[in-house]
């Protein structure tokens, strides 16, 4: 475990990989933690030091008042980075983890080498979907994080692949459940606030698009506008829900192994 010291508390992040590799930064999910990514890890450490951290309000990060946006989320990547002296990054961020990185590249692509962006939308739903999560969230707090985590496990992977694979769906759901209400309300704030659709055609990044053909909660068609408003971008879709890197595992990898080794 190890922390980077913000203006306002510490963030949790992790390293592992060659030392003098590239960097590929992992964002991770709404409601989930640094350990969203494991099955990628063994993968992405033959190539590149892969830096993962906890967003705010998550895992062991910071929980400070709400609400959050995703600039400031955005900019705590950029302090890790900073702090770990490192100057440029691959960046690879699914759902939540995709509208950071969709404000790093229209605002700090000079940060970036390649980006990739899971499992996301430029816009992700409305104020009627988010505002009364909020609402039950900071009421009810754990009580609102178990009924969540029950409830998120048809929303984040297919129902053969949940049955086949309890153990896999239990642990991330877990993450859910043992998230700080405070801290998850704050993020989906973020997540409602945030509207990059008018601003996507300033990211001249490589960029890789990844989409689920079963996500409910960021369909395909979502993944399809940001290719298309992103000179170059490449999309890629996978048999999956929400969670595609833990549904779609090796060959969720691959796909991204693939892009950002390209010359």
């Amino acid at each position: 475990m190890a922390f980077v010291q913000l203006a306002e508390g510490e963030l949790n992040y992790q390293l592992d990989g060659p030392e003098h590799a590239p960097v590929l930064v992992l964002s991770n999910s709404l409601g989930t933690d640094l350990h969203m990514w494991d099955a990628q890890i063994a993968a992405f450490t033959e190539h590149f030091r892969v830096l993962r951290f906890d967003t705010r309000g998550h895992g062991k990060s910071l929980v400070t008042p709400g609400p959050y946006s995703i600039e400031q989320l955005g900019r705590d990547v950029l302090a890790l980075l900073d702090a770990l002296h490192i100057d440029k990054a691959h960046f690879c961020g699914l759902s939540m983890g995709g509208l950071i990185g969709q404000w790093l590249g229209i605002h700090a692509g000079d940060r970036l080498n390649k980006l990739v962006v899971c499992n996301t939308a430029a816009k992700i739903g409305d104020p009627s979907i988010w505002n009364p999560r909020i609402e039950t969230v900071l009421r009810d707090g754990a009580a609102a994080m178990v009924a969540l985590r029950d409830a998120s496990i048809a929303r984040w992977f297919t129902a053969d692949f949940a049955e086949a694979n309890p153990a896999a769906a239990k642990k991330i759901t877990d993450m859910l459940a043992a998230t700080s209400p405070e801290g998850y309300a704050a993020n989906c704030a973020a997540v409602r606030d945030a509207d990059f659709r008018d601003q996507l055609s300033s990211i001249k990044v490589p960029l890789l698009v990844i989409a689920g053909t079963e996500d409910a909660v960021t369909p395909p068609s979502g993944g399809h506008f940001i290719q298309e408003k992103v000179q170059g971008a490449e999309y890629a879709e996978f048999y999956a829900a929400h969670l595609s890197n833990v549904q779609a595992g090796a060959e969720f990898s691959d796909r991204v192994l693939a892009f950002l080794s390209a010359d």
